[in-house]
């Protein structure tokens, strides 16, 4: 559902970025490998500790946690219309906008963040242990550098403007700052 809405999403919203890597499924040989490890881990751990499987109020919270991380990131897609691309620009269009209103007006990288909880809940969804700690440890340190990258980026479109953003308006992930200025 998550990759099939991510393309359906840019089919909707900015379908001159739109092909078969909006689906997001050949993402990386890191986003594979996560994923083949959270298959192996959940197969292992059900023939070897089936009650571990079976932690329904954790399921739920995992849920829970995919649902808003979804959301989340659909949410900050649609809001930022043809302003959201899958692959950070490092051209500035004319049509290209400062997106701060809704979920931008929370967080900064509302898309990060939905993404961040939604990749870890599917590991608290399906009691897998260790890849929850893999996968907290892997997005986070993936997003810390992602968006620093992007805010250099975006302090060179946007200046002064969305410097003002910054001071005022989280990155949203936990112990993300973004991009340290040194004056």
């Amino acid at each position: 559902l998550f990759h099939y809405s991510e393309y359906l999403v840019t089919a909707i919203n900015n379908p001159r970025s739109l092909s078969l890597d909006s689906f997001l499924l050949n993402h990386s040989f890191e986003y594979n490998l996560a994923a083949l490890s959270s298959w192996v881990e959940f197969t292992l751990e059900k023939f070897l500790f089936p009650e571990l499987k079976q932690i329904t109020w954790l399921s739920t919270v995992g849920l829970l946690m995919v649902i808003f991380g979804d959301c989340l990131r659909k949410a900050a897609m649609l809001t930022a219309g043809s302003n959201f691309n899958h692959i950070v620009q490092n051209e500035k269009s004319d049509t290209h906008t400062l997106v701060t209103s809704g979920v931008y007006g929370w967080f900064r990288h509302p898309s990060y963040v939905g993404w961040f909880y939604w990749s870890i809940g599917t590991q608290v969804l399906l009691c897998n242990p260790i890849c929850v700690v893999g996968y907290t440890l892997a997005s986070w340190r993936f997003f810390r550098e992602r968006i620093e990258e992007e805010e250099i980026t975006l302090i060179h479109f946007f200046g002064e403007e969305y410097l003002e953003y910054k001071r005022k308006v989280p990155s949203g992930l936990p112990f993300i700052k973004g991009v340290k200025l040194e004056l």
